[in-house]
C-alpha cells in the first residue's frame, strides 16, 4: 500500500511514523525542509520538499500511484484544495483532510472528501466526559449524526443480550471486546462482567445508551 501525506507537522509526522511501522510505503511532502528533517534518519519513507498542491511536486511524490492521501497541513484551505485535486484530478481512491473549522468539514464531507475535525472531536469528547462519563466516543460518522461508542457493561446488564440494547433506527451493537479480544457477537451471546460494548448510535439517542448502561 502506498500513502502520500501532505504536511509534516505534529499530525503528519506522527501519522507517517505509525504507517511506516505497519509496513506501509509512505511519502511525505512539506514546503519546510526542517519539518522533513524532524522525521529523523531512521524514517524509512520518502520525503519531498515542495508545495502540497503543486502538480509537479505531487507527481514526483507518486500521487499517480498512491492508494491513499492525507492532507494535514496547518491550513484548512490548503488541505481542502489538495484533497479536491487528489480526488477529482488524480483519482486517488482514499482521500482525507484535517480541517479545523467544523462547518467546512461538514461541507466537504458532503462532497465526498473524508474530513477529520479536531475541534469537533474535542467538543464531543469533552461533552461526553462531563455529561455521560461512562460513554467513550470513538468517532463521529458522516456529518456527525451517528457516533461509534465504547461502553463498559454495567452490573445490571450482565446476562442480557444484544436485543435488550438494540433499538431499530437508533442503537445497534456492532462488536464486543472480552478479555482483550474483539469479536462480532451472535445475537444469542449474553453480556459478561468486564465486557466493552462497541455500538453505533444516532447522536440524539446517547442519553438512552447512558441510561441503559448506568
Amino acid at each position: 500500500m502506498k500513502v502520500l501525506i501532505i504536511g509534516c507537522g505534529r499530525v503528519g509526522l506522527g501519522l507517517a511514523k505509525n504507517l511506516v511501522l505497519q509496513g506501509v510505503d509512505v511519502s511525505v511532502v512539506d514546503n519546510d525542509p526542517a519539518a522533513l528533517v524532524a522525521l529523523g534518519p531512521a524514517f524509512k519513507g520518502k520525503t519531498f520538499n515542495g508545495l502540497g498542491f503543486d502538480r509537479d511536486t505531487l507527481i514526483a511524490a507518486g500521487i499517480e500511484k498512491c492508494d491513499a492521501l492525507a492532507a494535514v497541513t496547518g491550513s484548512d484551505e490548503a488541505n481542502l484544495v489538495i484533497a479536491r485535486v487528489a480526488k477529482n484530478f488524480f483519482r486517488v481512491p482514499r482521500v482525507s483532510a484535517r480541517v479545523y473549522e467544523p462547518q467546512k468539514a461538514k461541507i466537504y464531507r458532503r462532497m465526498g472528501i473524508q474530513t477529520i475535525s479536531p475541534v469537533t472531536l474535542g467538543i464531543e469528547r469533552l461533552t461526553s466526559i462531563m455529561i455521560n462519563s461512562q460513554l467513550q466516543i470513538e468517532r463521529s460518522i458522516g456529518a456527525g449524526q451517528v457516533v461509534l461508542l465504547d461502553v463498559d457493561v454495567s452490573t445490571n446488564l450482565v446476562g442480557k443480550r444484544m436485543n435488550d440494547i438494540n433499538l431499530p433506527g437508533e442503537i445497534q451493537v456492532s462488536a464486543i471486546t472480552r478479555s482483550g479480544k474483539t469479536f462480532l457477537p451472535d445475537p444469542t451471546i449474553s453480556f459478561q462482567s468486564g465486557d466493552i460494548v462497541h455500538l453505533l448510535c444516532i447522536t440524539g439517542s446517547k442519553d438512552k445508551v447512558a441510561k441503559a448502561f448506568a
